[in-house]
């Protein structure tokens, strides 16, 4: 009767070690419990470092901008004139294209290095704040991180911008001199009389400024993506932090 008795409890033994025993118990016990807000914190803060390397790396890669519609840098508002004009310009369409492609690979240029700077600004998220982005919407840690660190990455971030705008590219040309002798021939144009008697107007523009705020605009868009997917798929959540944190939201 005793053997019968502990035979299940022999062979369980058997079967799993003492190690596996206690990490199931364990799982068992973090599963009935409610989230601490530490696990929240560093569940969001995971979940943004985790969107944000995928963001750069994927804007960062060649035509990461200039082949996604979604965040293309297409020429100011300012230059539509230009754009619906530049044929009027001999080789004007060519010249116009070989600009569009150096401003997407300067931006592609100035993703790389956006890693650190969104890692150091997701370091400064409080516990108050997380315990209401978790509930938020699908953007919401993205919303944050955007309305608290913008500016701040902007500083930091147009000079990378502008080196690389300023960076000679294919043919010892770089992508500030392709706009400045697009925008010379298209303003001395407007300039002249028959350009005052089209109504053409000359554009003025800093480069760079206007860069990096569709450069870190596109940022935040693959992040808040980033963010969506982690709140939504579980095979999107890639540890087991992240699985219990965004997990909870899936009731």
């Amino acid at each position: 009767m005793k053997i019968a008795k502990f035979l299940p409890i022999i062979l369980l033994v058997g079967l799993t070690s003492c190690a596996e025993l206690m990490q199931m118990a364990q799982q068992t016990m973090d599963e009935g419990k409610p989230l601490s807000l530490t696990e929240i914190t560093g569940g969001l803060k995971e979940a943004l470092v985790v969107g944000t390397n995928n963001s750069s790396n994927i804007l960062g890669a060649t035509d990461g901008y200039y082949k996604d519609e979604l965040v293309k840098i297409l020429l100011p508002p300012e230059a539509d004139i230009i754009v619906k004009n530049i044929g009027k310009i001999p080789g004007g369409n060519q010249l116009l294209e070989d600009v569009l492609v150096k401003i997407n690979r300067a931006a592609e240029d100035a993703a790389k290095d956006a890693k650190p700077i969104f890692v150091n600004s997701i370091k400064n998220m409080s516990i108050a704040d997380a315990a209401g982005i978790l509930k938020g919407q699908d953007n919401a840690a993205t919303e944050y991180l955007h309305k608290t660190t913008y500016n701040q990455l902007f500083e930091l971030y147009r000079p990378k911008i502008k080196t690389s705008v300023e960076k000679k590219l294919v043919g010892n040309v770089s992508t500030g001199d392709s706009w400045n002798k697009i925008t010379k021939q298209w303003n001395d144009v407007a300039k002249s009389v028959i350009g005052q008697m089209a109504g053409f107007q000359p554009v003025e523009i800093e480069l760079d400024e206007y860069l990096t705020h569709k450069a870190l605009d596109g940022l935040f868009l693959k992040i808040a993506d980033e963010e969506k997917l982690i709140r939504k798929d579980p095979l999107a959540r890639a540890s087991s932090l992240l699985k219990r944190v965004f997990g909870s939201l899936d009731s």
